[in-house]
């Protein structure tokens, strides 16, 4: 088992109060950010976006619309996890140009992949698109959280908000996008009284069946 990875682990928790006074450094934030960069998605389509929100009157404006939780404001970042709700054949078609490019493949060999894609795609129905790339966020936030735990930087993800009423304060729906989460991440305050609380598992026997 491996002891690093285990103990960034055990480590993190859902951190309820952030000092205020730290800030992520900008080396640790882009390698946040490029982990995020680098989450699987269904056909390698990455249907999501992350929006880092940095201004701190926005976040403001946020926090009421997240239930009044203070993280949104007190962390030293706020990331809102968006996902695209239509996937149209153009950006199928263009996924499929950055693989030719990326991989120096003739466009013509990824026609059949890009046509299957687009198949898949108009099979579903508008909510089965919506709930579909919505996923694609949790595997982001995912990665997202491990990443976090190996800096020994704590997230904090979040359901709880609005999404009509931030979806219009952001002004999403003008690029396609709705959110789907909110985490905050930053550093724990001192006096966070979850930090000393052991962690609530279901049993390995319990939790895993072997078949």
């Amino acid at each position: 088992m491996n002891k690093q990875l285990i103990e960034a682990l055990e480590w993190r928790y859902a951190c309820k109060k952030f000092d205020a006074e730290k800030h992520i450094s900008t080396a640790d934030l882009d390698t946040i950010l490029y982990s995020i960069q680098l989450t699987p998605s269904s056909y390698g389509l990455q249907p999501i976006k992350v929006l880092l929100i940095e201004s701190k009157e926005l976040r403001e404006q946020i926090k009421p619309i997240a239930w009044n939780q203070a993280q949104v404001v007190d962390a030293s970042h706020l990331l809102v996890f968006c996902h695209y709700t239509a996937i149209t054949p153009a950006a199928v078609d263009q996924h499929v140009e950055l693989m030719a490019h990326t991989r120096n493949l003739p466009l013509e060999k990824l026609q059949g992949f890009g046509t299957h894609v687009k198949s898949s795609i108009e099979n579903m129905n508008a909510d089965h698109v919506t709930q579909w790339t919505g996923k694609q966020t949790y595997i982001a936030l995912g990665q997202l959280l491990l990443s976090c735990a190996l800096l020994k930087i704590d997230a904090t993800p979040m359901e709880g908000f609005d999404r009509e009423a931030l979806d219009k304060l952001l002004d999403l729906s003008k690029d396609g996008l709705s959110a789907s989460l909110l985490c905050p991440i930053g550093y724990r305050h001192a006096e966070d009284p979850y930090i000393a609380l052991k962690k609530v598992r279901k049993t390995k026997e319990t939790l895993f069946e072997t078949r």
